[in-house]
């Protein structure tokens, strides 16, 4: 099956480590890529960077874009997203033929339940995260008619948090329920998003094996050769997400569970 071309020029606004492996894949098929983003550093050869604080408003116009990709983490206040985002809109010449805002599965915060969540149940966050999260969403909506992903648990090289965890003997959470990407297959939706002329609005990035964190941190020591972490007898809670929707639309994952993506990373390690 041919690969759809690239936007011919896509704005990746917070560049990050997904705006870092995002953009070779654009440029290797044509397409042009804009970096935005708060402080000055190095970008990939073939990456136009510019440097703006979008809490602001932006002192000067952005380039035309075809698509856009924001990856900004959380701010300060439950109103961060809009401000950004309403900063960003007012600087584009016009609004992207695609937008991807990247959230997160934390916009679903509380005990959780039994089912699996997917895309067409409504969240209700109870924190002050996770209410930022749902506006951001919205008004990524509101003004850019966005496509909105939202990653579990993102993982992979440079990603090592759970890994570290064993090794420092860290109690945690036996049972709490827990959900995770290998940071390629979430490189790999975005890109694919970017070019389908007809995605879904909303998409749970997931792989196919949650799991109580426990079951994951004792696969993790054994690998390591080291003791499981202690459980810190909290009682269950997190939810299970249904990652169906997204490999309807991207295909076989390159790592469809935890073992997989974790088993790589240590024995490179």
């Amino acid at each position: 099956m041919t690969t759809p071309s690239p936007p011919r020029r896509t704005l990746l606004v917070g560049f990050g480590k997904l705006g870092a492996r995002l953009a070779p894949l654009l440029l290797a098929d044509g397409g042009a890529v804009v970096a935005l983003r708060r402080s000055v550093g190095a970008v990939p050869d073939g990456v136009q960077a510019l440097t703006a604080d979008l809490a602001a408003p932006l002192t000067g116009p952005l380039p035309e874009v075809d698509a856009m990709v924001v990856t900004l983490p959380p701010g300060p206040d439950v109103s961060s997203y809009r401000t950004a985002l309403s900063h960003l809109a007012a600087a584009l010449p016009s609004p992207p033929a695609r937008t991807l805002f990247v959230s997160s599965t934390g916009v679903f915060d509380g005990a959780g339940g039994a089912e699996p969540v997917t895309e067409r149940v409504e969240p209700v966050p109870t924190t002050d995260r996770g209410r930022g999260l749902r506006d951001g969403e919205r008004a990524a909506v509101e003004l850019f008619d966005a496509v909105v992903v939202r990653p579990a648990g993102i993982y992979g090289p440079g990603r090592e948090f759970l890994l570290r965890k064993v090794r420092e003997g860290a109690p945690v959470a036996h049972r709490r329920r827990t959900n995770r990407i290998h940071e390629t297959d979430l490189v790999r939706a975005l890109d694919l998003l970017l070019r389908t002329p007809e995605p879904p609005a909303l998409v749970h990035a997931v792989d196919r094996a949650p799991a109580p964190l426990g079951d994951v941190m004792t696969f993790l020591a054994d690998r390591l050769g080291l003791p499981v972490p202690p459980d810190d007898g909290s009682a269950p809670s997190g939810f299970v997400y249904d990652g169906t929707l997204l490999r309807s639309v991207l295909g076989d994952l390159a790592y469809p569970t935890y073992e997989d993506g974790y088993t790589e990373m240590i024995d490179r390690s």
